[in-house]
């Protein structure tokens, strides 16, 4: 970047005239008085330290003077004085170089995030009065149909509504293989169209576009501060005066005591700079940071560095069922005949419920993939929540429950341990089998809760579905500990009973749904569904999940658990080095070459060790 070759171009220009200067001086090829040397001295030191003493003097203006712009511009002006004139400029070159690798690492980080910011495109194409207009996002007002061709990036929320085509969502999602769409599918900002060209119904506005959300949540996350950073921040304002303190005493006691005066005033010129705090404030939020952006190339969006500590930590996660272990809609799972083939049972039964739109009839049409002839339907009668009567081919055909089948008399005894909704259809009175419909499991989920145990984390389901349904959800999937028929208010209570027992604690909920948002802003840490969830659950929550993938949470928990790791590194060897150095420096054993490396070399260090992958 422009400002990264500006400022390796003036940290090679002091080091050449450090070293042209050192050379000279020690050759003695040029021979000046100490203010000669200290004149030519000044260049390289003002070209490399000119923003250090600006930001010094506006902190002292301000009367917030105990930072490491301070401390810098004291110890090397003291140098100067006494003069130390190659060690000043070398202690503000190292400095530069440190915050060089500081900036360089934060962009390293920023990418996979920054990316985000391109997904929207800055026009649309939309369709007014017959011809083909091209507005800003901004100006596209709901319902308008957009035209996006093979090849654009949404720029929009919507709803197809001509045309079919594949999407590549991994820029949202993570996920490497295209949706396929088709008309009456929701898709999303952001995402790019690969083939055919389609009409799109907008939804949402750009300020509420799904990109949108993400652009907020990226910004809110660089808010955010965990708590081991706060610590770091007052630990530095705390102890910054102090070692200033020491400093002071360190130049005056020994003096009077012991004589020597430009000894122990270098020394406690080297005690300021050692005592500098940036290698701490400026690592630990920057390793932060990169865990954040680690976790958003894999599909994980984490709001800010305290839930990373949260997620490190975790004990218990609790998940909602439907639409989080489950895909949150109705399909076919078992078709059960009785003297008629599986095709003719399916076919039948979509046939009967051709005309509702009830999420069970939509599953039945879904399934049956042969052409249905409404031609053969007659007089229909819906009894309510027990099914249809319906006249097909002149026969009467039942399609419901057990109720309808008892309304009816007609014998429907057939053991049945399926769990999910059944529907019994019978013709003429005549019982010819059942079909049943349930929310099917997400396939990762059996494989992520796995995991969650085998790492040694507790896993409970809490749901308002019915007990038979959860029992059999909870068996599949591996989780012992669930309870069921809970009102939004019963899963909050529940959850708070599990928070109170200190071992179950950090605790995470996992839910997707409206009825979800209570008890993620009760967890210690709310996760959401990116894609299902609703938005009340996505503001709610701490961490989304973009492509709905379960798997996702034991590697977030793993992203997490390795970022907290390299912070609690860089602040073990950022103390010890410090504190051993200042050790040397109040017996009398360190110098500004020490001080500088105990400094802005542990800063070095430090950010390489946070950006590492």
């Amino acid at each position: 970047m422009k400002e990264h070759r500006e400022e390796l171009i003036k940290i090679s220009i002091t080091t050449f005239l450090l070293v042209l200067l050192i050379t000279l001086q020690q050759t003695k090829i040029l021979s000046l008085p100490f203010w000669g040397w200290l004149l030519l001295y000044l260049i390289p030191y003002l070209l490399i330290g000119w923003e250090v003493l600006r930001e010094a003097a506006e902190k002292i203006l301000h009367l917030d003077a105990l930072d490491e712009s301070f401390l810098m511009t004291v110890a090397t002006i003291g140098a100067l004085i006494l003069g130390e004139y190659a060690e000043a400029v070398f202690v503000l070159l190292f400095f530069s170089v440190g915050e060089l690798f500081e900036d360089i690492g934060a962009d390293r980080s920023r990418k996979s995030i920054s990316a985000l910011m391109d997904l929207r495109p800055d026009r649309v194409s939309i369709e007014r009065d017959g011809t083909l207009v091209t507005v800003s996002p901004e100006e596209a007002k709901i319902g308008e149909i957009m035209v996006i061709s093979a090849g654009d990036r949404l720029p929009l929320d919507g709803v197809i509504t001509e045309g079919s085509s594949a999407l590549d969502t991994s820029a949202l999602t993570g996920e490497s293989l295209p949706a396929s769409v088709q008309v009456g599918d929701a898709v999303a900002a952001g995402c790019i169209n690969l083939s055919g060209a389609l009409k799109v119904r907008i939804t949402s506005s750009a300020a509420e576009s799904t990109v949108a959300k993400i652009l907020k949540l990226v910004e809110e996350s660089a808010e955010t501060k965990a708590k081991s950073e706060t610590f770091i921040r007052r630990f530095a304002k705390v102890y910054t005066p102090i070692v200033v303190l020491l400093a002071v005493l360190l130049a005056i006691l020994p003096s009077v005591l012991f004589g020597n005066p430009q000894k122990w005033i270098t020394e406690a010129l080297s005690l300021l700079v050692i005592s500098c705090p940036c290698a701490l404030v400026v690592s630990v939020p920057l390793a932060y940071f990169n865990g954040i952006g680690m976790a958003s190339r894999r599909g994980i969006l984490v709001k800010g560095a305290a839930t990373v500590e949260e997620l490190a930590r975790l004990k218990t996660i609790v998940f909602d069922k439907t639409g989080t272990l489950t895909h949150g809609n109705f399909s076919v799972t078992v078709i059960h005949p009785n003297e008629v083939t599986e095709t003719e049972l399916l076919s039948l039964a979509a046939l009967a419920e051709s005309y509702s739109n009830h999420p069970i009839s939509l599953s039945l049409k879904n399934a049956c993939h042969s052409p249905l002839d409404r031609s053969r339907l007659g007089t229909a009668h819906e009894f309510s929540g027990e099914g249809i009567s319906v006249e097909i081919d002149g026969k009467t055909v039942l399609v419901g429950n057990e109720k309808l089948m008892q309304r009816f008399s007609v014998d429907c005894t057939n053991d049945c341990d399926h769990s999910g909704t059944v529907l019994h259809v019978a013709i003429a009175q005549q019982y010819v089998g059942h079909i049943v419909i349930a929310d099917e499991i997400k396939p990762s989920t059996p494989e992520a809760v796995q995991a969650l145990r085998q790492s040694g984390i507790q896993t409970v389901m809490l749901t308002g579905d019915r007990l038979s349904v959860a029992k059999d959800v909870a068996e599949k999937v591996g989780i012992a500990n669930f309870s069921a028929e809970l009102l939004p208010a019963d899963k909050v209570n529940k959850l708070e009973e599990l928070m109170q027992i200190p071992a179950n604690r950090p605790c995470a909920f996992v839910g997707d749904g409206i009825n979800d948002a209570p008890v993620l802003l009760r967890a210690d840490v709310g996760i959401s569904m990116g894609t299902l969830g609703s938005d009340a659950a996505i503001e709610a929550s701490d961490m989304i999940l973009l492509n709905d993938n379960l798997q996702k949470i034991p590697l977030a928990i793993r992203l997490a658990q390795k970022t907290c790791r390299i912070v609690r590194q860089n602040i073990a060897f950022s103390l010890t080095v410090k504190f051993a150095v200042l050790l040397l420096a109040l017996f009398g054993f360190s110098n500004l070459w020490i001080a500088s490396f105990a400094d802005v070399g542990v800063l070095v260090l430090a950010v390489l060790n946070s950006v590492r992958k």
